[in-house]
């Protein structure tokens, strides 16, 4: 449960006022103000600062410190968030696509959101992906030229397809409409933060959607799409990096912060403090 406090700090921080009746148009509207507002990022991750997913801490680094986050801190803080508004919600388990094949069991959390007319899928932790939530058993959105569906395999789970402006759809990830509890994510919670074989380990990533399209730091480089349009500038050093991450997120970190390791490509990870 989120205090009073906590609850009008996350409203605020969402820019969200009006009408707080649970509904597809707040579902909609806080939706799409957290991929505005707040990031997906992995910061900590390549920093060697283990993800506390206790909601207090939740809350002091996506709230008070004005950070972000991944699919485990924002969707399952987004979760506390919709329940404290009286929304109806499951924390589900997928298996992303990897361009081969799908990854192992609780790969992904993500939020199933019942509705009177039905259910919803949000995710507010996966990246580039839907701003608008997603009907179970409806028909496909397009957003900024981009194509996103939901379909079933033969096994009766629910895939997540993707198609770019003529590009065909591609699978993203797959999962069943179970409901699970946050000890059965924390395995892969941790996996993700520390083997070598998680992407999350392998390069520094901050991304937010804007109206036209998304701003991203990805290791040494400022990714701004606009309308499709790609315009990447490097960042050479630490001073960059930090003036770019103010810029775009109006985010901070500590003075003592490696900023060396969220521009490095290596693989080598640093300790978990």
């Amino acid at each position: 449960m989120l205090t009073t406090p906590q609850l009008h700090s996350y409203l605020d921080r969402l820019s969200c006022q009006g009408d707080l009746r649970p509904g597809l148009p707040l579902l909609t509207r806080l939706h799409q103000a957290h991929l505005q507002q707040i990031p997906f990022e992995n910061l900590d991750i390549r920093l060697g600062i283990p993800i506390n997913l206790a909601p207090d801490a939740l809350f002091q680094k996506i709230l008070n410190d004005r950070r972000g986050g991944f699919c485990y801190e924002l969707n399952y803080a987004f979760s506390l968030l919709l329940t404290q508004l009286g929304f109806q919600v499951r924390l589900i388990a997928a298996e992303v696509y990897n361009g081969h094949g799908y990854g192992p069991a609780f790969d992904h959390l993500l939020l199933v959101v019942g509705l009177e007319d039905g259910c919803w899928i949000a995710d507010v932790g996966f990246g580039d992906c839907f701003r608008t939530p997603l009907r179970i058993g409806g028909e496909g959105i397009v957003e900024l030229k981009t194509t996103y569906s939901l379909q079933q395999d033969p096994d009766r789970r629910w895939v997540l397809y993707q198609a770019r402006e003529r590009q065909p759809l591609q699978p993203q990830y797959r999962f069943a409409l179970q409901g699970y509890e946050l000890t059965a994510f924390l395995p892969m919670c941790r996996y993700q933060q520390t083997s070598p074989d998680s992407h999350f380990t392998q390069k520094s990533i901050c991304s937010v959607a804007t109206p036209q399209g998304r701003i991203s730091l990805s290791n040494d480089k400022c990714i701004v799409t606009t309308d499709g349009r790609r315009q990447v500038s490097g960042l050479h050093n630490a001073a960059e990096y930090r003036t770019a991450l103010q810029t775009h997120f109006k985010m901070t970190l500590p003075p003592d912060a490696r900023i060396d390791r969220l521009l490095s490509h290596a693989r080598q990870l640093p300790p978990l403090n």
